[in-house]
C-alpha cells in the first residue's frame, strides 16, 4: 500500500462520518443521547465482523496476544468514557464548548504517542495540528466559549484526551496483530473493540436506561443504516492509524468540520458568513501541514 493511501482514507473516513452523524439525528424520537450512541456500536458489530472475515477468512486465531487485548480494550473503554464526557459537557446546550475542547484530541494523541509508543510527528505535523485548531475555535465563535464553567471544560478536555488514549491505544493493537498487512489488522482490531464496547456500553445501559434497549431495538431500520455508515467510517479510521501516527489521523480527520459546513451551505441552504469561510481556511490551511508531516 503506497505511504501516503492514509490520506484518502482518513478523508473518506471523516466523509462517512459526517454521513453517520446525520443518519443518527433521524433516529425516532423517544431515544436518548445514550441510546443514540449505542445504535452506532450496536448495529456496526455484525458488519464489523463480516468484514474481518472477509479479509482475514479466520480472525480469531490471530488473538491469542496479551499485548493485543490490553491495549484494545484500554483503547475501546477509553473511547467509550470520551463519548459519555463529551455528551455530559452538551448539558446546558454548551455544544460547542464541548466540541472545540473535544478537537484537543489530535494534539493529545501526538503526546500519548509519544508517551506511550514512543511515536514522534514532525514539526509540519505539530504546526498543521496548532492551525487546524485555531480554525476550529474560528469556526465555533468567542462568544460560544465566553462563561464556560470548570465542570464543563474538565469534562470537555477529558473527552479530548480520552480521544487521543483511544486513537493511539487502536494503532498499537493493530500494530501487535501478527499481520503484516495494515487494512487487516485493523479489521481484526475494530471487530474486537466493537464487541467490546457493545457488551460494556449495553450492561450501562441495562443498569441505567434499561428502557432505551428497547427503544434501540425498535429503531432497527435506521439503526442498520447507521451501524453500515459508522463501521464503513470506522474502518478507513483504524485502517488509516494502523499505516501511521494516529495523531497525524485524527488531526486530518477535522476535515469532517468542512464537510459539515458543506452540508449546511448546499443542503440545508444555511447562509455561511466570513468567519466560517475564514475558520474552513485555517482548517483546510493545518490539514495541507499535516499531510506534508513525514509519516513513521
Amino acid at each position: 500500500m503506497s505511504p501516503d493511501a492514509w490520506i484518502p482514507i482518513t478523508i473518506a473516513a471523516a466523509f462517512l462520518q459526517n454521513v453517520r452523524s446525520l443518519l443518527q439525528k433521524r433516529l425516532a424520537d423517544g431515544s436518548t443521547v445514550h441510546g443514540g450512541a449505542y445504535v452506532r456500536f450496536l448495529y456496526a458489530l455484525p458488519l464489523a465482523w463480516i468484514y474481518a472475515i472477509a479479509m482475514t477468512g479466520t480472525p480469531w486465531r490471530y488473538l491469542g496476544r496479551e499485548a493485543f487485548w490490553g491495549w484494545v480494550a484500554m483503547a475501546a473503554i477509553a473511547q467509550i468514557v470520551a463519548t459519555a464526557c463529551l455528551l455530559a459537557s452538551f448539558a446546558g446546550g454548551r455544544f460547542a464548548v464541548g466540541t472545540v475542547l473535544s478537537k484537543t484530541e489530535a494534539a493529545q494523541a501526538a503526546l500519548f504517542g509519544l508517551v506511550f509508543v514512543g511515536e514522534a510527528i514532525g514539526t509540519a505535523g505539530l504546526v498543521g495540528i496548532a492551525i487546524s485548531f485555531v480554525g476550529v475555535l474560528v469556526l465555533t465563535g468567542r462568544s460560544s466559549l465566553e462563561g464556560v464553567g470548570p465542570r464543563t471544560f474538565a469534562l470537555g478536555l477529558a473527552s479530548g484526551s480520552f480521544f487521543g488514549v483511544a486513537a493511539v491505544g487502536f494503532r498499537a493493537a493493530a500494530l501487535s496483530l501478527p499481520l503484516e498487512s495494515a487494512p487487516r489488522a485493523a479489521a481484526v482490531t475494530l471487530a474486537v473493540a466493537l464487541t467490546i464496547q457493545t457488551v460494556v456500553y449495553g450492561a450501562f445501559l441495562a443498569w441505567r436506561e434499561p428502557a432505551t434497549l428497547g427503544v434501540v431495538r425498535r429503531q432497527w431500520r435506521t439503526g442498520l443504516a447507521v451501524g453500515a455508515s459508522g463501521m464503513a467510517a470506522s474502518a478507513g479510521w483504524f485502517t488509516a492509524m494502523a499505516l501511521v501516527n494516529a495523531a497525524l489521523v485524527r488531526a486530518l480527520g477535522q476535515v469532517e468540520l468542512v464537510f459539515t459546513l458543506a452540508v449546511s451551505a448546499f443542503w440545508l441552504r444555511e447562509r455561511i458568513g466570513a468567519r466560517e469561510l475564514l475558520g474552513v481556511a485555517l482548517v483546510v490551511t493545518g490539514l495541507v501541514f499535516v499531510t506534508l508531516s513525514p509519516v513513521r
